[in-house]
């Protein structure tokens, strides 16, 4: 649901940036008062895992279509809402970057549309308050799919009236609507079912590293993990670099539900837009991306989508590891040991 710069005005682009940007600075405060050193590899490792698992494309049996996961509500539930949503940031400004997926001026829609609703809303309305008394595998199971169904749901609207107020008249609301809706239900109950099946294995794995199922003590008498701490974050980094390496090779060559919709109803995936904003935008971007839509340069070289997906998930691990050191996220635990 990566939107291109040419489905927004630089008036609404600005808007969002600003809705996200404010989004963002509230998480960098809330983090910076966490007390948890280990959410660092957490956040560099799940980060890596949602940047992979973006890159396998799922067909939507009967339409022609394909899907992809989002992430925000598999990231708020492993780090709650704002270490997710800060690393949900960083994906998106990995892929728009390095490998120009999704406009750089639509970032700010980007950001809100994709990682607002799945961490901040997925979270508060759906995985807390089932986990609020302990989590199990039914309410794990049941939390992700509602919150993946319903935070999608949002998504695909607030695409649909980004493009209304913006004047895209190629997309006219309602048939547009009428297209993303039910498309992006299909796609949100597949990562529902996905999302789900990684949190199972992280409450079976190593159940503290949930987020808000109930605290310390109810973890510790009602659930005993089955890997440490150590080997779990292994068993997420080597499955990223397997679905980034090996199982990208095989996603599905369909369009995406925002696309598969603009050809429903304009007739096309790619629309135009000329203006100085874009054409900054554009120009930044032709600069930062090396390996354009997940490709080397000029070739079609499968080795050069198993290299994207190895290198896009380390940048990213580089990326948030090194964004909590400068922002000195979770560090206060430390400097209060060493003062003791």
């Amino acid at each position: 649901m990566h939107m291109a710069d040419a489905l927004v005005v630089p008036a609404v682009a600005g808007t969002m940036y600003v809705l996200s940007g404010t989004a963002a600075g509230v998480s960098i405060k809330k983090v910076r008062e966490e007390n948890d050193p280990k959410k660092i590899p957490v956040m560099g490792v799940m980060g890596a895992f949602v940047f992979a698992t973006q890159m396998l494309n799922f067909t939507i049996p009967g339409t022609g279509s394909s899907g992809h996961l989002c992430g925000g509500m598999m990231l708020s539930a492993m780090l709650g809402p704002f270490a997710g949503f800060i690393t949900m940031i960083g994906v998106l400004l990995v892929q728009g970057l390095l490998f120009a997926d999704g406009g750089l001026l639509a970032l700010g829609c980007n950001v809100w549309n994709m990682a607002f609703y799945g961490c901040f809303l997925g979270s508060f309305l759906f995985w807390r308050p089932m986990m609020k008394k302990g989590a199990s595998r039914a309410k794990i199971i049941i939390a992700s799919i509602l919150g993946c169904i319903v935070t999608l749901q949002l998504g695909a609207f607030s695409v649909t009236l980004e493009t209304l107020i913006s004047g895209v008249t190629e997309l006219p609301f309602s048939a547009f609507l009428a297209a993303m809706q039910p498309i992006h239900l299909a796609i949100g109950l597949v990562e529902g079912l996905i999302t789900a099946a990684v949190l199972v294995f992280v409450y079976e794995a190593r159940p503290e590293l949930l987020w808000g199922i109930g605290g310390e003590d109810v973890v510790k008498e009602k659930k005993e993990g089955k890997l440490s701490f150590k080997n779990t974050i292994i068993v997420l980094a080597v499955l990223a670099a397997i679905a980034g390496g090996i199982v990208s090779l095989f996603a599905s060559a369909f369009p995406d539900g925002l696309e598969w919709s603009m050809e429903k109803v304009a007739g096309t995936s790619e629309l135009e837009a000329a203006g100085g904003a874009y054409d900054v935008a554009a120009g930044i971007q032709d600069t930062t991306s090396l390996l354009p839509d997940y490709a080397f340069k000029g070739s079609e070289a499968a080795i050069g989508t198993s290299f994207s997906g190895i290198v896009g998930a380390l940048v990213v691990v580089a990326l948030m590891v090194g964004l909590c050191y400068a922002c000195r996220f979770f560090l206060k635990k430390n400097k209060e040991d060493k003062a003791a």
